[in-house]
């Protein structure tokens, strides 16, 4: 497939370049700033919240599919978290719709549902609860992403990633880690998973302690092969820990990200 990666140069983005180009895929790389060192493919040097600038590059390339990165990781205003999260989504959207292009893999996140207390397995067909700002974005965004696939027909796969890491880190990224090769395998997944609709998948590896139910990727052929339990005796135990268990969430339920909304004069 020939791919669209926006946000490419971001900690993901280098990850997944490199990763579908070895299996075989031609990727395009689009970011805000310039290519990372060692990338020989195009790569376009935009803002993929400005709707005519997204439109050119598709015009100029001939793509079979989107894989969405873009977006500001953490926490801001709901102004900002709007444009980075859904009027990206929503300008890639349309320019799919106008030149043909059928498959959005979009990076949203476990802080979708973040406000979800922590009990059993969560399955994705809980309703949005999510923890922050940046949380609603991603909401909204799968809600737009939703909108196009009923609309227009378009398959658009969701990951609400967990722990993106090398390794886990702390006592909750071993239920919620994904490993840099799961992630390659669980993009290329949702990328060549027949007919998916509008879907969405929990993005973490096959962690023994996991918090999120894993069936949903399975069903788009998401194989995760790595476990972060293979760390387990390198993680000390945090006063942390206890707190960051009681939602899955974690730390970003807790009212030191509490805001207003809207910033005032």
């Amino acid at each position: 497939m020939r791919v669209l990666v926006t946000g490419a140069a971001g900690s993901i983005g280098r990850v997944l370049t490199v990763g579908l180009a070895d299996r075989g895929h031609e990727v395009v790389g689009l970011d805000l700033v310039p290519a990372t060192e060692g990338f020989e493919g195009r790569w376009h040097l935009i803002d993929c919240a400005d709707p005519d600038a997204v439109a050119a590059v598709f015009a100029e390339e001939r793509l079979d599919g989107v894989v969405h990165l873009a977006g500001h990781p953490d926490e801001a205003g709901l102004r900002d978290s709007m444009t980075s999260h859904v009027v990206t989504t929503a300008a890639l959207l349309d320019a799919m719709v106008e030149h043909d292009v059928t498959r959005l893999v979009y990076a949203s996140s476990n802080h979708a549902v973040g406000r979800t207390p922590r009990t059993d397995l969560l399955s994705t067909d809980v309703r949005p609860r999510p923890d922050t700002f940046y949380g609603v974005g991603k909401v909204a965004a799968e809600a737009v992403m939703s909108l196009y696939a009923d609309r227009y027909g378009l398959d658009t796969v969701a990951c609400r990633i967990g722990s993106f890491l090398p390794e886990p880190e702390t006592t909750r990224h071993l239920a919620t880690w994904l490993s840099h090769d799961d992630c390659v395998r669980m993009v290329e997944a949702s990328l060549t998973a027949p007919a998916p609709g509008f879907a969405v998948l929990y993005g973490i590896s096959a962690n023994t302690r996991a918090w999120w139910d894993l069936a949903p990727g399975h069903a788009l052929g998401y194989d995760p092969q790595d476990d972060a339990e293979e760390f387990a005796d390198r993680v000390r135990a945090r006063v942390e820990d206890e707190s960051d268990a009681t939602h899955v969430g974690g730390p970003m339920v807790t009212e030191e990200l509490y805001r207003l909304a809207l910033d005032r004069a």
